[in-house]
């Protein structure tokens, strides 16, 4: 059962990175926006558990890695370095 929570926590992953990239502009690779959702999901989780919000399932695993992805890239988009 561990295997198919991993494939699913990706499979979230990489589709919250994806709509996250999409928001913003972006067209990333497949791995770049699979890091960005896993990244973004770590990001959504400390956010929504700090505001004492829940959400369960697929669905809610979506919107809360989707939210930190959209966020991770705003923060990343206004304090990273510029790009070339």
């Amino acid at each position: 059962m561990l295997g198919l929570g991993l494939v699913t926590f990706l499979v979230v992953g990489l589709i919250a990175g994806y709509v996250a990239n999409a928001l913003h502009g972006r067209r990333e690779r497949l791995v770049q926006s699979l890091v960005t959702g896993v990244a973004g999901a770590f990001v959504g989780g400390v956010l929504f558990w700090g505001l004492g919000l829940r959400a369960t399932g697929f669905v809610g695993a979506l919107v809360i890695a989707t939210v930190g992805s959209v966020v991770l890239l705003f923060l990343l988009d206004r304090y990273g370095q510029p790009r070339s």
